[in-house]
């Protein structure tokens, strides 16, 4: 797909880290740009500078992301591109002591279930929805009516202690993306997914200088953290390489996590 002033994309999650960066590496392009974002004066900043359009979503809402994809096609037109970075999640051990309690406490199911639901059923939730609508364009070279990136992490392969919740939702994300492009091939319609590692987002560099050195120094080569650019040039590469379908892609440096 050729991106260009014809082409609209939106971005989740485009307010900050690496959903910006795939925002800005989009808008570099000239195709229009709309960020899903929750960050109102954030995003409305973001959607400014990049001369886009800014909706105010809730991932974990339908009736949210419906009202957003309605306002982004009235005045962008039917996306042809989709990268969903955001997400919502909670954090915990399957059984971990509480010291409180003087005794072992399992991470409940309603624990559990939200992540689920921030990280995985969104992440149908936007990517279904978004294809709905592309399925109803006239289509491109080779038959190409669009393209969705969605955003796992390398924790769907090495999840740590503590990420029973994230690393499996995400796990889950890389299980959506083959059968859904499968589904959708007739379509002219493209999924793929990028597992980023650790990159300098605001979120990471909110932590303290010994603990950014340690984590440089576990990456293989190079011994930094990612760059949101890096993030954004792949997902760029992927909406624009129409033979890129149906794959999961790490972008970590090499890097293999560590149980913690």
């Amino acid at each position: 797909m050729k991106l260009d002033s014809s082409i609209s994309a939106i971005i989740t999650g485009g307010a900050s880290g690496l959903g910006l960066a795939a925002a800005e590496a989009i808008a570099s392009t000239g195709a229009k740009v709309t960020i899903f974002d929750i960050n109102e004066d954030r995003g409305l900043e973001i959607a400014t500078r990049l001369g886009g359009l800014f909706c105010r979503v809730d991932i974990n809402n339908e009736a949210s992301v419906l009202a957003g994809f309605e306002t982004s096609r009235a005045k962008h037109g039917q996306e042809r591109a989709l990268i969903h970075c955001a997400m919502s999640s909670r954090r915990g051990k399957t059984l971990a002591f509480d010291k409180t309690a003087g005794k072992l406490k399992r991470l409940s199911t309603e624990d559990y279930e939200a992540g689920v639901q921030g990280i995985l059923v969104a992440s149908y939730r936007l990517a279904s929805l978004s294809a709905e609508g592309m399925a109803s364009l006239p289509a491109l070279e080779d038959e190409e009516r669009g393209s969705i990136v969605l955003t796992a992490s390398v924790a769907a392969q090495d999840g740590q202690i503590g990420q029973v919740i994230y690393a499996s939702a995400k796990a889950g994300v890389n299980g959506l993306v083959l059968p859904m492009a499968r589904d959708l091939s007739d379509l002219g319609i493209r999924v793929n997914a990028i597992m980023p590692g650790i990159f300098a987002t605001p979120l990471m560099l909110g932590a303290s200088p010994q603990v950014l050195q340690s984590l440089s120094a576990s990456v293989p080569f190079p011994k930094r953290l990612g760059k949101p650019e890096e993030f954004g040039s792949l997902a760029l590469q992927l909406l624009t390489n129409t033979y890129f379908n149906g794959q999961c892609i790490r972008l970590d440096g090499a890097i293999r996590m560590a149980p913690r």
